[in-house]
């Protein structure tokens, strides 16, 4: 009996056991997967092995395989990717899982080394974490190329750092190998404009910047931003010594270590980039949008204005011509309703023009310029527009069948400040040219205790824009002034006339200002200076004189400075001429905003060549941004919790 039911025990006690393994098992699967915590991963992937090996010499395979200690992605890689010698047919590439393939497609070159340069666009896959500037290299020849050359490509006309401009190297000295040659050595810059261009033969070297919009690695079209270093480039190394550290804790070094290490030269080039002038001349459009205007688009500048023959009008005294400085877009307002009422107007048009062989020569064009007319929905919403007004018109016959129409006038735009900067002035804007104005129907008055007095004025034409006036004076501080228009002062090109304008102002005072300026030393003898808001947008700007540039008059507010080496004097920043030799006039920042209070007189000392360009520009005030990486624990923090754990 005793047996029997020990039996019984013991079978409960296996099955019980049983059913625990069993749901024991059950459990683990289904907490396969199940997020357990822990601190982030900050570890970035490891380079493995690969095939052909690292450094290899002797190589003939054109498919690279690289393998690392887990799974890996790609970001960019179109971006960041570099091979050098650059590749004119795109390689093949893909991920899979810790595997990354490369398959060049352009026949290798013999005896040369060849330099996969990843950038950081190798990130892990869970954590995105980059493995910073890996390069793979391999030789078809019998030694691996090792010289490096580094340095900074910036935009020559504001100094921000450049992203993703190729950077490439020429042994060929001669200039036409930049325009005919693709690259031997290629690099590009990161977002801080900066580069770095290894497996180099130890050689003499020309360098430029180019950024390829046609994507054969050689300067073909003028609209690509180029650069060009003025001098020979020789790659060298020297042997330098630096100290590793390691931290017993936060305060105490537990040992330093001297080793020895090749250092890489030149290592701060300095490329300025520009945009060359257009040099090729040709009538880009013409339109005629309004019945009383028509305008020419040309592709560059011009010395003197084309010459227009109407054929079926007459063209002598029938236009009033607006222009802007560079004689490259210009406006015919047509004066005699005769002409502007026709639908087309047909004419010749002589000018100069860039042949195939890139001289100027003449040439004349036949144009018919008709009227534009409205389609689609600009033409539905014209004819609801004119319904609505014909509603209104009827609308107002019926209530007022005797009452004048309203007058239409000449659409004025003043723009008077209140309050009134001591140098201000008063701008009118008008909708055409105007045919004449009447200084008499033009007033300014001063308010002296409770009544208002004349004052003396200067009315000026804008000089580029004929639809545009100012008026100035002696503005004295922290008085009120009248300014007015009688009826009719100004007579547009069409008959129209101004309405009546009356608006009071008040001028600052003196305490409302202050004054900055800059004591320089390494300008050029036509050198100026641009006053800067935070934005790079021009606030003043002022000639060196004796070593000074001096701003008076300034709202409190922050500011920056621009300083430009006017090498022709023509006033203002001329870009580079690669055939020509010739650079971009210099640009150089003062690397500090200032921010001016009121009643501040302060003079700041400014030595324009003190710091190298690529340290000048305040970062606050760069458009291009360095890019975010992932943050990593602090690495001497990691060592010293190594050591303590020790």
């Amino acid at each position: 009996m005793l047996i029997r039911k020990n039996n019984k025990v013991k079978r409960l006690i296996r099955n019980g056991l049983a059913l625990a393994v069993s749901l024991g098992v059950v459990y683990s699967c289904a907490s396969i997967g199940r997020p357990t915590g822990g601190p982030e991963d900050f570890t970035p992937p490891k380079f493995v092995r690969s095939t052909p090996s690292l450094g290899a010499t002797k190589n003939k395979k054109t498919k690279i395989v690289l393998e690392f200690d887990e799974i890996i992605k790609l970001e960019k890689a179109s971006e960041k990717l570099v091979i050098s010698p650059p590749q004119l047919k795109q390689p093949e590439i893909k991920t899979n899982g810790r595997r990354l393939s490369v398959n060049l497609l352009d026949t290798l070159i013999d005896d040369i080394t060849y330099t996969l340069d990843f950038a950081d666009a190798i990130v892990d896959n869970n954590e995105g974490n980059p493995m910073g500037e890996f390069s793979f290299s391999f030789s078809t020849g019998e030694v691996i190329d090792t010289m490096e050359v580094s340095g900074v490509v910036l935009d020559a006309s504001n100094l921000e750092p450049i992203k993703g401009i190729l950077v490439g190297l020429h042994s060929n000295l001669e200039d036409s190998a930049f325009t005919k040659l693709p690259f031997e050595r290629v690099s590009r810059t990161d977002s801080r404009g900066r580069f770095v261009i290894r497996g180099i033969t130890p050689d003499t070297y020309r360098m430029f910047a180019l950024m390829d919009a046609d994507q054969n690695y050689s300067f073909s079209q003028k609209s690509e931003m180029i650069a060009y270093y003025d001098s020979l480039v020789i790659p060298h190394f020297e042997r330098r010594m630096r100290q590793d550290t390691t931290w017993i804790d936060s305060l105490t070094i537990d040992t330093i270590i001297e080793r020895e290490y090749t250092h890489y030269l030149p290592d701060a080039m300095m490329l300025r980039a520009f945009k060359e002038e257009p040099t090729l001349q040709y009538l880009v459009k013409n339109e005629r949008l309004d019945p009383r205007k028509f305008s020419f688009y040309f592709s560059n500048k011009a010395d003197t204005l084309p010459t227009l023959k109407g054929l079926n009008f007459d063209e002598k005294d029938a236009f009033v011509i607006e222009k802007n400085l560079r004689n490259d877009t210009i406006h015919y307002w047509i004066k005699d309703s005769l002409i502007y009422k026709n639908d087309t107007l047909i004419m010749s048009l002589d000018y100069l023009y860039t042949d195939t062989l890139n001289q100027l020569v003449p040439r004349t064009d036949t144009l018919k310029l008709a009227m534009r007319k409205l389609r689609g929905k600009e033409a539905a919403a014209n004819r609801e527009k004119e319904k609505e007004k014909e509603k209104k018109r009827k609308k107002k016959d019926d209530d007022e069948e005797d009452a004048p129409p309203p007058t239409e006038f000449l659409k004025l735009n003043t723009k008077i400040p209140s309050p009134m900067d001591v140098f201000g002035e008063i701008t009118l804007e008008f909708d055409e040219p105007l045919d004449n104005f009447d200084t008499e129907a033009i007033h300014l008055k001063q308010k002296v205790d409770t009544l208002w007095y004349d004052v003396k004025f200067e009315i000026e034409k804008d000089p580029l824009d004929i639809k545009k006036m100012y008026v100035y004076t002696e503005w004295e501080p922290e008085k009120e002034y009248e300014f007015s228009l009688d009826s009719m002062a100004f007579i547009g090109l069409y008959g129209l006339h101004t309405d009546k304008v009356k608006q009071t102002l008040k001028v600052r005072t003196m305490d409302d200002y202050g004054q900055l300026g800059y004591s320089i030393q390494g300008a050029g003898p036509n050198a100026f200076v641009e006053l800067l808001d935070v934005q790079d947008n021009v606030v003043r700007r002022v000639p060196v004189e004796n070593g000074l540039a001096s701003f008076y008059f300034l709202l409190p507010g922050k500011y920056a400075a621009r300083l430009i080496n006017d090498r022709n004097g023509n006033g203002v920043w001329d870009t580079g001429d690669f055939e020509k030799d010739i650079q971009p006039e210099e640009v150089y920042y003062y690397p500090e905003i200032f921010e001016l209070r009121v009643l501040m007189d302060i003079v700041l000392k400014w030595d324009v060549t003190a710091r190298s360009l690529d340290k000048q520009k305040p970062d606050e005030m760069k458009k291009q941004k360095p890019d975010e990486r992932k943050k990593r624990p602090n690495s001497n923090q990691n060592q010293r919790n190594s050591n303590r754990s020790r």
